[in-house]
């Protein structure tokens, strides 16, 4: 298990499955792999719980993270492995086409491909998560560190 990781409270979402799979998504599209980062899983735990208690799914202030990348994602709770949660952004891979971002999408949108180029942009170096249950749900958050999605940047 990853040192300093925060506590979880959803039944396998451990830092050490959430870190291994999207590890696997990375060695899948040859980039180095994430080191798990205490500090940005503590912020990602914190925004998880709010928006597990208020019910509502929207990105942090970019500001407040200090410029890190983030990942939302929300579910049933209950229902959904750690693997399930990051194969749901993994699946993204599919409308990927290699390019300079954000002309990054078989669609023609990059959002439709956001999640999968984040966990594969090949400058991010580390990755911290949160998962909290609220309102019948789970959220993930995941937070990352030096931040993908950059314009004018290529993915891989």
């Amino acid at each position: 298990m990853p040192a300093g990781h925060a506590p979880f409270s959803p039944a396998g979402t451990s830092p050490s499955r959430l870190l291994a799979a999207q590890n696997a998504e990375r060695r899948a599209a040859r980039v180095a792999p994430f080191a798990w980062d205490a500090r940005l899983a503590a912020g990602a735990s914190a925004y998880a719980r709010h928006l597990a208690a208020t019910g509502t799914f929207r990105h942090s202030d970019g500001r407040a993270r200090a410029g890190s990348g983030e990942n939302l994602w929300m579910g049933t709770a209950g229902a959904f492995s750690a693997e399930e949660m990051i194969g749901d952004w993994a699946s993204e891979r599919r409308w990927f086409v290699r390019g300079t971002f954000p002309k990054i999408s078989r669609t023609g949108r990059w959002s439709d491909v956001g999640h999968y180029t984040q966990l594969v942009w090949r400058t991010t170096t580390r990755v911290g998560c949160g998962v909290a249950r609220g309102n019948g749900r789970d959220v993930l958050v995941c937070r990352y560190a030096p931040a993908g999605n950059i314009d004018g940047r290529r993915v891989l």
